[in-house]
């Protein structure tokens, strides 16, 4: 995992006003196939140059998560592996409860340079009122929502990523019954979660 969130060689030659870095947090418990897709949808159709996955920290909402350095790891093992898609530990780093305002703030002046982006998916535009000054948020890294099937919200896009519930994932990773989540959490971090024994019922 790379705690420096200095953006990988794009392999653009020049990038007028900067590199364009969109920013895709969450808790990421677990990270599943639609956070992948996500990642490669977002690299091939939206003007980004790089996308940088952040792991919350402490949730804002008071969700239980699994450890951070945990989610870090699968993040990695899922994401890690994609050209131009980076894992970010800074989050880690600012300490405390995640606030997206406070983590866009922060890139934004530890990095002048970038053109930020927030890269979410349509299932948190319900949650929407609920965040910390997202006018604010949306004014420093403009939101590029992803669609995403079963999300029925008036304004969400048509959907491009399947339907995957990462509390059902876990309520069947409690359960032990795999079978049912083949093919929704990458080979890896199913691995991870078996070899580390995460979400089983205690």
């Amino acid at each position: 995992m790379d705690d420096d969130v200095t953006p990988a060689d794009s392999g653009r030659d020049t990038i007028p006003g900067g590199p364009r870095v969109a920013i895709f947090g969450g808790s990421f418990n677990p990270p599943h196939v639609a956070h992948v897709l996500a990642v490669v949808y977002a690299l091939a159709v939206e003007p980004v140059d790089e996308v940088l996955v952040v792991p919350v920290y402490r949730h804002p909402f008071s969700k239980e998560l699994v450890p951070f350095e945990d989610r870090l790891a699968m993040c990695e093992a899922a994401m890690g592996w994609i050209p131009r898609t980076r894992v970010s530990a800074v989050e880690r780093d600012l300490g405390g409860e995640s606030l997206t305002l406070r983590l866009v703030s922060h890139l934004r002046d530890v990095h002048p340079d970038w053109e930020l982006r927030l890269l979410v998916g349509a299932d948190v535009l319900a949650d929407l009122p609920k965040w910390h000054r997202f006018d604010k948020i949306a004014e420093i890294a403009p939101p590029i929502v992803m669609g995403r099937a079963g999300v029925a919200a008036d304004d969400a896009p048509l959907p491009v990523l399947p339907r995957v519930s990462s509390t059902e994932v876990r309520d069947a990773l409690a359960r032990g019954d795999h079978h049912s989540i083949r093919g929704l959490l990458p080979t890896q971090v199913l691995t991870y979660i078996q070899d580390r024994g995460l979400y089983r019922r205690t």
